[in-house]
Parts: structure tokens; sequence; C-alpha cells
């Protein structure tokens, strides 16, 4: 049986909806919404986070 990868930890911010569309208020001829896409500061988009002991910091 092969070995499994632990599963990353979920950002904490966006708790792993990394990108959500917001609605403006305002309508496009058609009618349909006008919406603007907001990704998440924290994991820029991922969803998951990288666990503190495996981050490298200098040489």
């Amino acid at each position: 049986m092969p070995a499994s990868t632990p599963p990353r930890p979920l950002c904490r911010d966006c708790d792993g909806f990394p990108v959500v569309t917001i609605t403006t208020g305002d309508r496009h001829r058609d009618g349909t919404r006008v919406t603007v896409p907001v990704t998440c500061r924290t994991c820029q988009g991922s969803g998951h986070t990288t666990p503190v002991s495996v981050v490298r910091v200098g040489r």
C-alpha cells in the first residue's frame, strides 16, 4: 500500500475558499449583475497554508 501524504492545513482566513465573487450592486445592460473576483491575500489563492515547521528562513 502506498504511503499517503498528510493533508495540508486550510487557510485560517478564507477557510479553504480562496477565490470568491462579490456583486457590486450594479447591473449590465442585459440585466446580469456586475461581479468582482477576490482572492485571499493570506494564501494567495491556494486555499492552504504551509506549516511553520516546513518554512525555511535564511540560508
